[in-house]
């Protein structure tokens, strides 16, 4: 996935509807790159290490990959890992930064309205314990992913479907920090891991050796504890995820077909609507046309 951010204004009928996103985000920080990457964030959301910011917000910040170091005015410095998230409070002074030799991935999410107030100000969060450790997320790595692309996409609405997206992610990141995955078996552990990593890699095709190597197994074990425990190979768990990342952008986007392919991985326009016929009994253009004709028979 490529950087992204957005930052939306509020209505009347967002503040109305009782929680409302105010900015979402990802970004890749490679090793020794100068943080934060981009410059055209708002006045209010720059920040430097040396003097922090403080915003006006609550704020989710997923790490997905990679290592880093975050601070508050209730919290003493402390590192924080893949799989950790970190909360950021109104009026609350607070800085973070990766590891420059390590780097890392980070999602986020802004938001706030009164139904937010009443969760991050009772007790199901604590400004003194910012940080939870959800782990390599797979639930809550695709929430950020259809988030991005539901704001990517700017459908009619598209302000109350992401609002189900925050309340989502909300509500991941509190089971997360209540039920803790103490007693999952080792196998069961790295293959989440393994689900979280193809989840990641929609916009292309991966090496299922490489996942393996990196999960520290050999492929052979790999892929029969993947079959084990999902019902189908790796590769075509995979593939069954990028074709539904495909079907999603054909039925909510206007992307031309073969920028549909383009981003789910898919080299040539042909091989895409030869897997996506096979999967669906139609071709891309055929099933976008068969949507839409069903929507508008809706109205």
């Amino acid at each position: 996935m490529l950087n992204f951010h957005k930052y939306l204004a509020k209505t009347s009928v967002e503040d109305s509807w009782g929680l409302y996103v105010t900015t979402v985000g990802y970004s890749k920080i490679r090793e020794h790159q100068p943080y934060p990457v981009s410059k055209d964030h708002p006045n209010t959301h720059r920040f430097t290490w040396n003097k922090g910011r403080i915003l006006n917000d609550y704020y989710i910040v997923f790490i997905s990959k990679g290592s880093g170091v975050f601070e508050t005015a209730h919290q003493e410095a402390s590192t924080v890992n893949e799989g950790s998230c970190f909360l950021l409070f109104p009026g609350t002074w607070h800085r973070y930064k990766p590891l420059s030799k390590i780097g890392w991935e980070e999602y986020w999410i802004g938001f706030n309205g009164f139904y937010p107030q009443h969760l991050m100000e009772s007790d199901f969060f604590n400004k003194k314990n910012p940080v939870i450790h959800v782990g390599l997320n797979e639930s809550l790595l695709m929430a950020f992913h259809d988030l991005i692309g539901t704001i990517k996409t700017a459908a009619p609405g598209y302000h109350q479907l992401i609002a189900g997206f925050a309340l989502q992610i909300i509500s991941q990141v509190y089971t997360a920090s209540v039920y803790k995955k103490e007693n999952i078996n080792d196998a069961l552990q790295y293959i989440s891991k393994a689900k979280f990593l193809l989840q990641e890699a929609l916009e292309s095709d991966v090496s299922m050796t490489a996942i393996a190597k990196q999960l520290m197994v050999s492929y052979s074990k790999f892929r029969k504890d993947f079959k084990q425990v999902t019902g189908m190979s790796p590769n075509q768990y995979h593939l069954e995820l990028r074709l539904g990342k495909a079907s999603e952008l054909l039925r909510a986007s206007n992307l031309p077909v073969i920028e549909v392919a383009d981003q789910t991985g898919f080299e040539t326009l042909f091989y895409f609507s030869r897997i996506f016929k096979k999967k669906f009994n139609v071709s891309p253009r055929e099933y976008r046309q068969l949507h839409r004709t069903t929507q508008h028979a809706a109205y």
